[in-house]
């Protein structure tokens, strides 16, 4: 007895890649400067406790605010990659 499969494609036009590829770019961005903030922030000497606890708070802020922009900005560009995608087009196959 045939079988039919039935598959969902979409073909993504210009401004679907484009939004995919900003999308996709600024994750890596905002992933690597937030590793590299918190990096540099942990290293190097510091002179007395109250600069290690400024350094700690300074940390703290900055860290949370890069993961507030880097979230906002993704749902953001993560709705424009969705909306973005292209038109559906269902293609059947008959497998016996």
């Amino acid at each position: 007895m045939a079988k039919i499969i039935r598959k969902e494609i979409r073909k993504r036009g210009f401004l679907g890649w484009l939004f995919l590829l900003l999308f996709l770019g600024f994750n890596i961005f905002m992933a690597f400067g937030l590793f590299a903030g918190v990096q540099s922030a942990a290293t190097g000497p510091v002179a007395s406790d109250a600069e290690a606890a400024g350094r700690a708070i300074g940390a703290a802020i900055g860290g949370g605010f890069l993961l507030f922009v880097w979230v906002a900005g993704a749902v953001i560009l993560g709705l424009f990659a969705v909306l973005f995608r292209g038109r559906k087009t269902l293609i059947e196959e008959t497998v016996e």
